[in-house]
């Protein structure tokens, strides 16, 4: 008698924008032997294209309208209320443009990562591309991590790495480094889905050893 096998773990992945890393996840998610399936796609924004590209994809979507609520705390618990749902196994975000409450933060702690443009610990926060080259940086990136209650400040899994030229502008560097984030963020999820990434208190266990510095995708 055939073993049954075990269902994919469940991905939930939460965006504000056009969702171009969602759907670099949607399109990984789709290979025969991604580890995972997207179960859901959620936005605070009714109106963000990441929702038709899930709908496309035949994902289900879901929408918690922040200017509904008039609290933070009000919104995540909102939130949270919907996202339990769907029981996820890993909670993505994908340009989700929300400071998140410590209480939400808590409750889906070790499942909960982020992909944030810049080499973390440089440039947390917003207008990145920019801050890079005002300050010559020679290389630019993206970071995926697990998040925590400091902004953009959980420890980090992988990083991806861009060279930064003397033309580049903020666009042009953020294309660069968009282009690096579709490769890097389902590297990472596919190394969740198998099991090969723990959180700690405030440490990263990959293949059950200690994480001393995040994995790094060099530019060509």
């Amino acid at each position: 008698m055939k073993a049954e096998k075990a269902p994919l773990p469940r991905i939930l992945v939460l965006a504000s924008g056009s969702g171009t890393n969602v759907q670099a996840l949607i399109d990984a998610t789709r290979e025969r032997d991604f580890p995972g399936r997207i179960v859901a796609v959620g936005s605070n924004r009714p109106k963000a294209f990441a929702l038709e590209r899930a709908a496309q994809a035949n994902i289900e979507t879901f929408v918690v309208d922040h200017t509904q609520y008039d609290s933070r705390e009000a919104f995540d618990a909102a939130l949270m209320a919907e996202i339990r749902r769907y029981n996820p196994d890993v909670l993505l975000l994908a340009g989700f443009m929300r400071i998140l409450t410590d209480d939400f933060v808590r409750a889906f702690r070790g499942i909960l990562l982020n992909i944030h443009p810049s080499l973390l610990p440089k440039y947390t926060g917003l207008n990145t591309h920019q801050r890079a080259l005002e300050a010559g940086d020679p290389v630019h990136g993206t970071s995926v991590h697990f998040v925590t209650e400091e902004l953009d400040g959980g420890p980090v899994i992988a990083q991806a790495e861009v060279k930064v030229s003397p033309e580049d502008t903020p666009e042009s560097l953020a294309e660069k480094v968009k282009a690096k984030e579709h490769i890097l963020y389902p590297i990472v999820v596919r190394w969740f889905c198998e099991g090969r990434i723990q959180l700690g208190s405030d440490y990263i266990l990959f293949d059950g050893e200690l994480l001393k510095a995040p994995l790094r995708l060099t530019d060509d």
